[in-house]
C-alpha cells in the first residue's frame, strides 16, 4: 500500500532525527586549516562553448577535487470581498516571499492536498466550503507549494521524464525470449502552473514551465518569480542527456528548448558535473522566461530585494568551505561575483544582508575522529570582499539556529549546553561578541519578537546515568521534549531566558524544528503557535524508551514580555486514537498548517479543515477534504 505523502515526509524525518548520520573525514584537524575568503570579482562569467571544451572543464575539475565531496539537492492585495486582516506565510525577508503548502487571501484557503489542488472558501467561517478541486495524474505532475498573487495562483511540483531505454529486448524488429525487461532511465524536471483564479469555481491554466532538474526552492517578489534548480550529470561522458532542457508555453508554443554550451557559464575553479538553473519570470506578463544556466550546484538559498545568494557546500580531506553565487535581480537576473569561506552553513537563516554588508554565519568541522568545531562570522561588502570576522566561536559545538537582526547577530550553538551568543555588527569591519547565556537544550528556530526579545523554538536536553554494555554506569545527555524559550535581549552583554516551557518528552516532534513556514505569528493578537506531535516518555533513565503518543495538533502559546509564555489553548482534528503507541491516528488528520482570517483561526490538515474562534478556540465549522 503507498503511504501518504505528507506520511512518508514525517517518516523519513523521524528516522534522520533518531538516526542522525555522523560523517567521518580523515587527515587534518580544522587547526590545520588556512582558509582565506576568495572573491571573485568577475561579473562576465566565462561561457562553456563546446561540448569539447565541456569535457574538458569537467575532466579537469575531476583532477584536482578532492576525493570526496558531496552536494546537496525553500504584497499588494487587491480582493473586495476578503477579509483586510489575514496571516501569510512566515518568511524570513519582509517582501520575499516563500512558497508553502497553504496559502490565503483573506477569503479563500490554497492548499497543496498529496495530489490535489484545493480552493476552500474560507471567510466567513460559516459559509466554508470546497469550490475547486484539482487532481494531478501522478504520472505526469507530484505538487510541491504554491504561491497566491492578486487572481493567480502558482503551483510548482515535479514530473519525471523519460530519456532512453537500456537492455532493449527487441532487436531487428523481434522479441527476444527470455530478455529482461528493459530499464527506463527518466530525468527529474520542475514544472510550474500559473492559474487564472479570477474565478474561483473554474480556474484555468494559464502558463506552463518545465524546467530540467531537481527543485531548490524559489521566491517571488511581488509579481516577479524566482526559482532554482539542479540537474546533476551522472555521466557526462556519455553525450547523452547532458544540456539542459526548458519548456515555455509563451515561447514557441512551447515546445522543448536545448541550452546551447555557448549559453552555459561557469565558475572558474569551482566546476562540477552539476548545473545551476535559476529561472526568472513576471506572472502578469507574457514575456520568455529568462533560463540562466552555470556549471555548479546550490545548496542554500537567501534572497533579499536586490540579490539572491546561493550556496554550495564543498568537503575535502582537508577543508570544509561555503562558496556563495551573489545575483543581483534589480533589473533582470545578472551574476555579479562570488566568494569562499570556511566552514559551512546551517540553513537560509545562515545568511543575511543589510545597509550594504552580506553576513554569513558558518560552523568548521574537523576532518579527523574527535577533532574540534569552531564557529565563525563572516562579513563582506557588496563586491563579495572580507570586511570583517570572527572566528574561533565555541569551540567543540556547532550552529543550531542563527538570526540577523539588524545590525545584531544572535547565534545558538550547541554540544551539551545550548549557548546564546548576542554579536554586535554595527561595525563591520569589526564584529565583536557582547555577551552570551548558557542553559539547557537548543533552539533551532529563533524568531524576533520586539526589540528586546527573541523567542527560541528547539529541544529541551537532559544528562542522564545509564549504564553501558560492559555493565558500568555513565552519563549521557538525550533529549527530553520539545522547549519554547523568552529570551530578554535588553542587555545585549547579559542576555537572559526570561521564560520557559518544556512541552512532551522524548520523541515529541514539530515541523518548526527544521521548517520556519509551519510557525503562525502574529504579535498583534498575541500569538504565537505551530504543529506539535506529544509522546510523554515514561522514563528518561532508558534511552530508547520514547513514551506514548498522546496528542497531535496545535499548540496556541501566548506571549507577555512581563509575564513570559502562557499556554492559550490546542485544537487537534484527530477523531479516534489507535493503540500503537507509536502512532496511533489517521496521519492525514495531522495539522500541518494554520492561518487566520480576522477573528477566526484555521487549521489545515489533510482530510479536514476546521475553523475556531480565535480567542476561545471554540469550534465554528469544520469541513471534510474528500
Amino acid at each position: 500500500m503507498r503511504l501518504p505523502i505528507r506520511l512518508r515526509n514525517f517518516l523519513t524525518i523521524m528516522i534522520i532525527i533518531l538516526l542522525f548520520p555522523i560523517v567521518v573525514f580523515a587527515n587534518a584537524t580544522y587547526k590545520d586549516i588556512k582558509v582565506k575568503l576568495a572573491a571573485q570579482n568577475s561579473p562576465s562569467l566565462p561561457s562553456v562553448g563546446s561540448y569539447e571544451n565541456f569535457i574538458k572543464l569537467l575532466e579537469k575539475s575531476e583532477k584536482i577535487k578532492p576525493f570526496y565531496k558531496l552536494t546537496f539537492t525553500t504584497d499588494e492585495r487587491a480582493l473586495k470581498t476578503a477579509a483586510a486582516d489575514y496571516s501569510n506565510t512566515n518568511v524570513q525577508v519582509d517582501g520575499v516571499d516563500e512558497s508553502d503548502i497553504v496559502k490565503t487571501d483573506g477569503e479563500y484557503i490554497y492548499q497543496v492536498n498529496n495530489e490535489r489542488l484545493l480552493i476552500v472558501k474560507a471567510y466567513p467561517a460559516e459559509e466554508m466550503q470546497v469550490v475547486s478541486q484539482i487532481k494531478y495524474d501522478l504520472g505526469a505532475f507530484y505538487p510541491n507549494d504554491l504561491y497566491v498573487y492578486k487572481n493567480n495562483l502558482v503551483v510548482i511540483g515535479r514530473k519525471y521524464v523519460n530519456i532512453r531505454k537500456e537492455g532493449s529486448p527487441v532487436e531487428g524488429g523481434k522479441i527476444i525470449k527470455n530478455v529482461i525487461r528493459p530499464i527506463v532511465i527518466t530525468k527529474p524536471v520542475t514544472k510550474v502552473l500559473v492559474y487564472d483564479i479570477s474565478n474561483k469555481k473554474n480556474i484555468k491554466i494559464k502558463r506552463t514551465i518545465e524546467v530540467d532538474g531537481d527543485y531548490l526552492t524559489s521566491r517571488m517578489i511581488n509579481s516577479k518569480f524566482y526559482m532554482i534548480t539542479n540537474k546533476y550529470l551522472y555521466d557526462y561522458r556519455a553525450n547523452q542527456d547532458i544540456k539542459p532542457m526548458y519548456k515555455d508555453s509563451v515561447y514557441r508554443a512551447g515546445r522543448e528548448n536545448e541550452i546551447d554550451f555557448k549559453d552555459i557559464k561557469y565558475f572558474p575553479g569551482y566546476v562540477e558535473p552539476n548545473y545551476i538553473l535559476l529561472s526568472s519570470f513576471d506572472i502578469l506578463k507574457d514575456d520568455k522566461a529568462d533560463i540562466q544556466t552555470y556549471l555548479g550546484s546550490g545548496q542554500n538559498v537567501y534572497a533579499s530585494l536586490n540579490n539572491i545568494y546561493v550556496a554550495v557546500s564543498e568537503y575535502s580531506y582537508q577543508n570544509n568551505n561555503t562558496i556563495i553565487y551573489k545575483f543581483n535581480i534589480k533589473d533582470g537576473v545578472r551574476y555579479t561575483n562570488s566568494a569562499k569561506i570556511q566552514g559551512m552553513l546551517l540553513n537560509q537563516f545562515s545568511m543575511d544582508e543589510y545597509d550594504g554588508y552580506f553576513r554569513v554565519a558558518t560552523t568548521s568541522f574537523s576532518n579527523v575522529i574527535g577533532g574540534d568545531t569552531s564557529n565563525n562570522l563572516y562579513i563582506l561588502d557588496e563586491n563579495m570582499n572580507l570586511v570583517g570576522k570572527l572566528e574561533g566561536l565555541a569551540e567543540g559545538e556547532n550552529i543550531k539556529s542563527a538570526r540577523f537582526l539588524k545590525d545584531k547577530v544572535y547565534l545558538v550553538t550547541y554540544k551539551n549546553i545550548d549557548p546564546l551568543f548576542v554579536i554586535d555588527a554595527s561595525n563591520p569591519k569589526e564584529p565583536k561578541v557582547l555577551g552570551y547565556l548558557k542553559i539547557p537544550g537548543f533552539s533551532t528556530y529563533l524568531h524576533p519578537y520586539d526589540e528586546n526579545h527573541i523567542i527560541g523554538f528547539g529541544v529541551n536536553t537532559k544528562d542522564v546515568e545509564i549504564t553501558g554494555y560492559d555493565g558500568k554506569p555513565f552519563t549521557t545527555t538525550i533529549e527530553s521534549g520539545l522547549k519554547l524559550s523568552l529570551f530578554d535581549i535588553t542587555d545585549f552583554e547579559n542576555p537572559k531566558e526570561q521564560d520557559t516551557i518544556i512541552i512532551g518528552g522524548r520523541g515529541s516532534y514539530s515541523e518548526l524544528l527544521y521548517n520556519h513556514k509551519a510557525l503562525l505569528f502574529s504579535k498583534e493578537k498575541n500569538i504565537f503557535a505551530f504543529p506539535v506531535t506529544i509522546f510523554e516518555t515514561a522514563n528518561l533513565d532508558k534511552p530508547f524508551d520514547y513514551g506514548k503518543f498522546s496528542f497531535q495538533g496545535v499548540y496556541i502559546f501566548g506571549v507577555d514580555v512581563e509575564k513570559g509564555l502562557n499556554l492559550k489553548g490546542k485544537i487537534t482534528h484527530i477523531t479516534k486514537f489507535g493503540d500503537d503507541k507509536y502512532i496511533g491516528f489517521d496521519y492525514n488528520e495531522a495539522i500541518h498548517r494554520m492561518i487566520y482570517i480576522n477573528d477566526v483561526i484555521y487549521t489545515i490538515s489533510d482530510k479536514y479543515i476546521k475553523a475556531s474562534d480565535i480567542n476561545t478556540f471554540e469550534e465554528i465549522n469544520k469541513i471534510e477534504l474528500k
